[in-house]
């Protein structure tokens, strides 16, 4: 008998930013964050600045809540740049 473990919320969001980087929810972007290791710093009006918790290399993160409720596609491609250049999707 085979044994699939669950996927887990946030492997589903994360391959949706990549097949479908244009119709992101912008919560489940910032979720998707945090999952990785992101804390959010500032909030200043619109704008979310996230910082990496244990890696201060890393970029901050960014990201402007829109009117619509979706992210930015180049806020998406920026997020998934990031997560794959320094392997965070393993990170938990």
């Amino acid at each position: 008998m085979w044994y699939l473990p669950p996927v887990s919320r946030w492997s589903k969001v994360l391959a949706q930013l990549r097949a479908s980087p244009n119709n992101i929810r912008f919560d489940d972007l910032c979720g998707l964050l945090v999952h990785v290791g992101f804390k959010l710093r500032t909030t200043s009006g619109s704008h979310q600045i996230y910082r990496h918790a244990t890696r201060p290399d890393l970029p901050l993160m960014n990201l402007q809540r829109p009117a619509g409720g979706k992210a930015k596609p180049y806020q998406v491609r920026q997020v998934l740049d990031v997560i794959d250049a320094n392997d965070l999707e393993e990170e938990q």
